[in-house]
């Protein structure tokens, strides 16, 4: 498996201990699942798996970290075992083996008390469908958590106001869901996970029943609110350019394991395999790879070039490096890190329409 991280996250910090911390977790179902791990059996495909024992690996042997800060996304077609996944993160499903620590603790030894107190206060969870409660209104919606956390009324009512205002839904605190749009109530569903103020959201396909304008809204609107929050986030989806939209880490997923994990750059600009390069063979590179994966050291008197954020993307660069004589500096915190030139932007784009 790739463990790559070339480029910079938006977010996040690699310093310190990592938020989440998954290793070797599998998720086998039928009778005597546990007996195939370390077994001859385990590294059968799955339909002969099925065959030979009756049961189903959906999950194999995946580890990883997720750092403070970080959009950290897993993709997948359906069935690879994404949603399965991140069930496994907080116990919703329960993992045949490996061990999971969410901010320090061992969520795979955590009692059932433990576990209820890392799903009211750690973690929330948004989900596909909604969930919105019919007879509660906006706010009572989006108070809810805080509600089974034990707050005052005043408090929950309080801070529900405050996180309806950060999505843009303070004018609709009294309305019932039935009476919103798709968009809007699935703004409701981000307010109530993001209204017990957790350290870790997690997304498990939210956008994918919306239609594509208000798909692109609700992204446009996850990236707002990590911004401004700074909020760790785990988000599962099938759709690719939707993870290279939002994630700064994104692992792929095939038949239960990770096949690549790597910066969108990682994946766009470097594929694992002949899977990974089907995938991204319809993302045109211009638009993901930036000045950081294409520029090379300076060359004596190449440093006074005109300049561009070292995180530009080339598709953005090529206009200034088209009409200038000299290489673009690639600049970082004001440093010159690298420069670029006419022919690394040429051969950063070939082969995009194949």
């Amino acid at each position: 498996m790739s463990t790559s991280t070339t480029g910079a996250k938006r977010l996040g910090s690699s310093s310190g201990n990592p938020l989440i911390r998954a290793e070797g977790i599998w998720k086998i179902f039928g009778k005597n699942a546990d007996r195939v791990i370390g077994t001859a059996d385990a590294e059968l495909s799955r339909a002969e798996l099925r065959t030979k024992t009756g049961c189903v690996a959906a999950v194999r042997n995946v580890s990883f970290e997720v750092w403070p800060g970080e959009v950290f996304v897993v993709m997948g077609l359906s069935g690879s075992g994404k949603s399965t996944l991140v069930r496994t993160l907080i116990r919703l499903i329960e993992p045949t083996a490996g061990r999971v620590e969410i901010d320090g603790h061992d969520v795979t030894q955590a009692s059932r008390d433990e576990l209820l107190q890392l799903r009211r206060h750690t973690s929330s969870m948004v989900f596909q469908h909604f969930g919105l409660l019919a007879h509660r209104s906006v706010i009572d919606n989006v108070a809810f958590g805080l509600e089974v956390q034990g707050k005052s009324k005043a408090e929950r009512l309080a801070r529900a106001g405050e996180v309806l205002k950060l999505v843009g839904l303070e004018d609709a605190a009294n309305q019932f869901p039935n009476e919103l749009s798709g968009g809007m109530q699935q703004r409701v569903g981000l307010a109530r996970a993001f209204a017990v103020d957790p350290k870790v959201m997690l997304y498990d396909e939210p956008f994918s029943a919306l239609d594509p304008l208000i798909r692109r809204d609700m992204q446009d609107e996850v990236i707002r609110l990590q911004h401004e929050t700074g909020k760790t986030m785990v988000f599962i989806t099938h759709d690719l350019p939707e993870a290279l939209r939002l994630g700064d880490r994104i692992a792929i997923m095939r038949d239960g394991r990770v096949v690549q994990l790597g910066t969108p750059e990682d994946l766009v600009g470097s594929p694992a395999d002949d899977y990974v390069s089907n995938f991204v063979r319809d993302i045109p590179r211009s638009h993901v790879l930036t000045l950081r994966w294409i520029m090379r050291e300076p060359a004596a008197g190449e440093a006074d070039g005109p300049t561009l954020d070292v995180s530009t993307t080339v598709r953005n660069a090529v206009p200034v490096i088209a009409a200038s004589e000299r290489p673009v500096c690639a600049v970082e915190n004001g440093r010159v890190v690298g420069v670029v030139d006419k022919e690394a932007v040429l051969m950063a784009i070939a082969g995009e329409g194949d």
